[in-house]
């Protein structure tokens, strides 16, 4: 299987990328890395006959490989060309997720708009409080305190009559 994965992803390599390279990963899956486009394309055994599990995602700073943002299982039977649309298709995914940001991103981002302008002072503002109202869990704990310093008072001075 390993034979023929290689096969197809150096044939499809060349259709997607002029630089690229095919390597061999640790599972018996075939990476095929596109250096200049910061992507990584990798074909995976699955258990049916003559499939393969396609999985993209983008390269990061120094070599690393992200982790994967899109999958799908293909045919190999199918031609190069109809490979090669599905892996455009999970490159197009992988790159429009990088154009969404994460939802605390977003919510910064219009937290941030929000602020008039005299206000930006580089600075991370505070989170804003919930309730100005000293919660129940406080006043127990300063009850508790109180009844302590209570309890310590009445045995230094309590004795002697003070």
């Amino acid at each position: 299987m390993y034979t023929e994965l290689r096969e197809t992803a150096t044939e499809l390599a060349g259709v997607l990328w002029r630089e690229h390279t095919v390597y061999r990963e640790r599972g018996g899956g075939v990476v095929i890395r596109g250096e200049h486009v910061e992507r990584w394309i990798s074909f995976a055994p699955t258990g049916g006959r003559n499939q393969a599990r396609l999985r993209a995602g983008r390269l990061l700073d120094g070599g690393t490989t992200a982790p994967a943002r899109s999958e799908t299982v293909v045919d190999l039977s199918v031609g190069t060309a109809e490979l090669a649309a599905v892996c455009r298709r999970l490159l197009a995914d992988v790159a429009a997720a990088e154009t969404i940001p994460p939802p605390r991103a977003r919510r910064e981002k219009a937290a941030r708009a929000e602020r008039p302008a005299g206000s930006r002072t580089g600075t991370k503002a505070p989170r804003p409080r919930k309730s100005r109202h000293t919660g129940l869990a406080s006043w127990v704990v300063m009850i508790c305190v109180a009844g302590v310093v209570g309890l310590w008072a009445y045995s230094v001075f309590g004795a002697y009559g003070y």
